[in-house]
């Protein structure tokens, strides 16, 4: 059985009587620098963004957007609904509003990924012109110019392009439309105080990264004005905790992230979070190369030269202090919500991709805003012909942009162009393997998954798909020795005991696979495909009554399991129950709308409750999905008789003696023929 996939600015200041210099007045400093004449501005940071990122709107999905769009049953139905918000674990993680979104997408365009795209870019448009107007509300020199580089940035791609990072485009909207209210709120206006709460509880339901928006603001406001009152705060830091919490616990206890990788001291922690602070500050001054997942950095305490890193951060900050008062404290400021923003991804909180990497180009989405509006308001300022040096920076980045949004074209050319970068990435390899191996090239995939052993030979899950891999290719006692070696090494043997079973059933042997199916229960006790397994290992020992205890179970986990529901449909069918069946047949269907054998066998179950022109539709359906298929043939037959219309029995009837005839199945030929007989004679009867 497949496996899934691993699974601020500165600004002038003026001279005191004193000499000293001083920031400029703050009063005014948070109401807009321009009043009006945003249409035409806006309109071209959208086009901006529409032009560059053309090539997503033709891509289609790639890793993570099965287990968020392609396979997520929860967006399916209303009930899915419900889940997404009252059942944390439902989704891959509790991102209710994230998912609400997707929810929607699907009942609007099905599975078609142009219209998901096509989202992610307007949000990110809509994140753009945000981040003018909250610019121009600080009177910030280059707002517009800040953001049109936000809009084109190359280390955006990944957040834009990627329909999994919809949390990344969203919660960024909410984000920066709480922090436009809160500044309106800041300069008087009531309304906009409640407004910026609920904005920022919507960010912090798409993404838990926005709960660094409070220390923003703080920051912000104290470098503008004299006074800032914190108590208004307070509600915000609260929420921002609260959520924090709930999601550390979810990535701990729910998405894994727990185990010897995550397992740094915090001294090892700093060391991780001053060179993230670097990484990303450096692809913001050259996106090049960039990369779907980076290589892991080997973190040592013994190392000195790791210790540079946060000292460097450390020292740039203190001079950024002593100087504050000659060149402003803008860049301090600037520096102080970078590395604020950042504070969730650098390393304190475990979050289950340092697995792979400490570091991926759509965690800095918001992070990098303070070093652009930074650069922006400096280029402004100092720069000779600033507009002309704007505009070539805006197209030069356009265009890396582009190319690197071709890269998401399909989940295939991600893990071949991040092989390009690194060809030691045994992640790539073993994604790359799981995609080849699904569209049915067996020995590629092989080949990769032997890969990605000789770089990590003590990875547990590559030698469990290597297994699947090779069981796949029929070579079952190849695949029974690597799960052998899984077993033996760290993972998730749950998985791997669940996969030796599918591969012992293989064999005949049933017993052996019923032993490993219950571990896999006993081990992960929320695991509903083995449960669902080991039913089958019991209805084929007509153990009917406690193969479907089994499927329940599964069903009872996961709602929407659609192989559950079929193999609990066929035993109730078998046991004499056909309305249990057909109710689990259609809930199969749900969620599997184009397996021609649920259709089937949905429309054998309705024919046997004479539910004729039902069955006749769904009879179609499977041959429309798998034409010249003689059964089927024979089954919308039999129904176009129920129904009295001889002439389409007798054509269809045809078609599938002619069928099986030429495909050799003489059994099947012989019963056709006969009903054959019987339909021409009632077809020619007064």
């Amino acid at each position: 059985m497949a496996r899934p996939t691993r699974s601020s600015t500165n600004h002038r200041s003026r001279a005191a009587p004193d000499g000293r210099r001083r920031e400029a007045a703050p009063v005014a400093a948070c109401r807009p620098a321009v009043a009006g004449g945003s249409a035409a501005p806006a309109l071209a940071l959208v086009l901006l963004v529409v032009a560059t990122y053309l090539p997503a709107l033709r891509a289609g999905f790639i890793w993570d957007d099965d287990a968020y769009v392609t396979a997520n049953a929860t967006l399916r139905s209303f009930d899915g609904l419900r889940r997404i918000w009252l059942e944390p674990g439902a989704v891959p993680q509790y991102y209710p509003l994230t998912f609400t979104s997707l929810w929607l997408d699907y009942h609007l365009w099905g599975l078609h990924p142009l219209g998901y795209h096509l989202v992610n870019v307007l949000l990110h448009a809509a994140n753009a012109i945000l981040v003018w107007l909250v610019g121009r509300r600080l009177a910030l020199p280059g707002a517009w110019f800040a953001a049109a580089v936000f809009a084109v940035h190359p280390v955006q791609v990944e957040s834009v392009a990627w329909v999994t990072e919809r949390k990344n485009v969203l919660s960024g909207a909410l984000y920066l439309a709480a922090f436009l209210a809160y500044l309106r709120a800041a300069d008087g206006a009531r309304v906009a105080y409640g407004l910026a709460l609920g904005l920022f509880v919507g960010a912090l339901l798409a993404k838990t990264v926005t709960c660094t928006l409070p220390a923003m603001l703080l920051l912000v406001l104290r470098w503008k004005r004299e006074r800032v009152d914190v108590t208004r705060l307070l509600p915000f830091f609260a929420l921002g905790v609260a959520s924090g919490l709930v999601t550390t616990w979810m990535e701990t206890h729910h998405v894994g992230a727990t185990g010897e990788l995550w397992s740094l001291s915090l001294l090892e922690r700093c060391l991780v979070a001053g060179r993230v602070l670097w990484f990303y500050a450096a692809k913001l001054v050259w996106p090049y190369p960039l990369a779907f997942i980076y290589a892991r950095w080997h973190v040592d305490a013994a190392v000195w030269w790791q210790y540079l890193f946060p000292l460097a951060a450390a020292g740039v900050v203190a001079a950024l202090y002593v100087v504050r008062r000659r060149f402003g404290s803008g860049p301090l400021v600037a520096v102080l919500c970078y590395a604020a923003t950042l504070a969730p991804a650098l390393g304190f909180i475990n979050v289950y991709p340092m697995r792979y990497s400490f570091v991926a180009d759509h965690f800095q989405y918001l992070a990098g805003l303070p070093l652009i509006a930074l650069a922006a308001a400096a280029g402004a300022t100092r720069l000779p012909r600033p507009r002309e040096l704007g505009g070539a920076v805006v197209i030069a980045l356009g265009i890396l942009a582009w190319r690197q949004t071709l890269v998401y074209r399909d989940a295939e050319t991600v893990w071949r162009d991040t092989l390009a970068k690194d060809p030691d990435s045994s992640m790539a390899h073993i994604n790359l393997g799981l995609l080849l191996s699904d569209s049915g090239r067996g020995p590629e995939a092989i080949g990769h998954f032997r890969e990605a052993l000789r770089i990590d030979p003590q990875d547990g899950e590559a030698h469990d798909d290597l297994g699947n891999a090779l069981a796949a290719q029929g070579k079952i006692d190849e695949a029974i020795a690597e799960y052998g070696t899984a077993l033996g090494m760290k993972g998730d043997h749950a998985l791997v005991h669940n996969n030796l079973g599918n591969a012992l059933a293989t064999r005949g042997r049933l017993a052996d696979a019923a032993a490993h199916y219950r571990e896999a229960i006993r081990e992960r006790p929320r695991y509903a495909e083995p449960h669902s397994n080991l039913g089958n290992v019991l209805a084929a020992t007509e153990r009917l009554s406690e193969a479907t205890a089994e499927y329940q179970a599964a069903l009872r986990l996961d709602p929407d399991y659609t192989d559950a529901h079929a193999n609990l449909a066929t035993v109730l069918a078998s046991q004499g129950d056909v309305d249990g069946a057909i109710l689990h047949y259609q809930a199969a269907l749900a969620s599997r709308p184009h397996s021609a054998q649920i259709h089937f066998e949905l429309a054998t179950a309705l024919a046997a409750r004479a539910r004729t022109a039902e069955a006749i539709t769904h009879y179609r359906e499977a041959l429309r999905l798998r034409p010249d298929w003689p059964q089927a043939l024979d089954g919308l037959a039999a129904s176009h008789a129920a129904a009295g219309q001889w002439d389409a029995a007798v054509a269809t009837a045809e078609r599938a003696l002619q069928v099986a005839t030429a495909t050799g199945d003489s059994d099947a030929a012989a019963a056709i023929r006969e009903r054959l007989a019987r339909y021409r004679a009632r077809g020619v009867e007064p």
